[in-house]
C-alpha cells in the first residue's frame, strides 16, 4: 500500500486541517509514493523502536517528533539522532496528535478506560455529569490507571456534579472548564492557583498515563488495511519512587 494512500486514509479518519494551531501533526518523513508493508503504533518515536523495526515501514505516533523548526541535521541531539537513523533505514513518519484527540482518543479515554458510558464533549473537553465525591473519584481514576497515588488540587468542594476531562496537557483550558473537577495529564504550578480561583478541583493524571492507549485506539481503525501493523509500548520517561 502506498503512503499516499495510508495518509489519505488517516486525513479522512482524522482530518489534519482539525488540528490545534501549534501543532506538528501530519507527514513528518517520508515519500508518499513509497510502498509500506509494515506499521509501527507508537505514543513517541524512540531508539528501542527505531532498532527493532523493519527497514521501508511506517511510524503512526501520536507525539510529533519533530514541533521546531529544524535549520539542519548536523549532531545527535535530539530529535536529530533519532531522525537520522530513522533516514537510513527508510522509515516514514506520519503523526496523529490534536487532531486524534479531538476526534477520537479524550473521547476513548473516558469511556474505555475510565469508564464513563455518558458524556459530551465541546472541542477538546469531555464533560461527564455524575454523583460522586471528590475522594471517590480520585479512588475511581487510581484504580482504573492502575496509580497508587495521585497529584490533586483540592477547591473544598466534596460533591462533585461534573467533571472535564482531557488527556496530554489540558491546563491552558483551565479558564473554559465549566465543571467541578477537570482531570488531565499535567498542569503546570500557576495554573494550580488559577484554578483554585474558580473553585475548580484538578486531578494530575500523568502525561502518558493519559495517552498510552492512542495505539490500541487506533490499530482498530487499521485492521482491514492490507498491511502488518505492530503496536510498540512505549517507555514513559519518568519513574515514581
Amino acid at each position: 500500500m502506498k503512503l499516499n494512500e495510508i495518509y489519505a486514509f488517516l486525513n479522512e479518519l482524522s482530518p489534519f486541517e482539525k488540528q490545534a494551531s501549534w501543532d506538528n501533526s501530519g507527514l513528518l518523513l517520508g515519500n508518499l509514493q513509497d510502498e509500506i508493508d509494515t506499521i509501527y503504533l507508537s505514543l513517541d518515536v524512540d531508539e528501542n523502536l527505531i532498532q527493532n523495526a523493519e527497514e521501508n515501514s511506517l511510524f503512526i505516533t501520536h507525539h510529533p517528533l519533530i514541533f521546531k523548526p529544524l535549520r539542519d541535521l548536523s549532531g545527535m541531539a535530539y530529535p536529530k539522532n533519532l531522525l537520522k537513523e530513522m533516514i537510513k533505514k527508510n522509515i516514514a513518519l506520519i503523526s496523529l496528535h490534536t487532531n486524534y484527540d479531538l476526534g477520537h482518543l479524550n473521547a476513548y479515554f473516558v469511556k474505555e478506560v475510565l469508564g464513563f458510558e455518558s458524556f459530551y464533549q465541546e472541542e477538546y473537553l469531555i464533560y461527564v455529569k455524575l454523583d460522586l465525591s471528590f475522594n471517590e473519584l480520585c479512588e475511581r481514576v487510581k484504580e482504573r490507571l492502575g496509580l497508587s497515588q495521585l497529584k490533586v488540587s483540592f477547591s473544598g468542594k466534596e460533591k462533585l456534579e461534573k467533571i472535564a476531562i482531557c488527556t496530554g496537557s489540558g491546563g491552558d483550558l483551565i479558564s473554559s472548564v465549566k465543571a467541578d473537577c477537570f482531570l488531565s495529564g499535567d498542569f503546570k504550578y500557576h495554573q494550580a492557583f488559577e484554578a483554585l480561583s474558580n473553585n475548580l478541583s484538578l486531578i494530575e493524571l500523568g502525561h502518558y498515563e493519559s495517552e498510552r492507549y492512542f495505539s490500541e485506539n487506533l490499530a482498530k481503525y487499521l485492521q482491514n488495511l492490507p498491511l502488518k501493523v505492530i503496536m510498540s509500548v512505549s517507555k514513559n520517561p519518568f519513574q515514581y519512587f
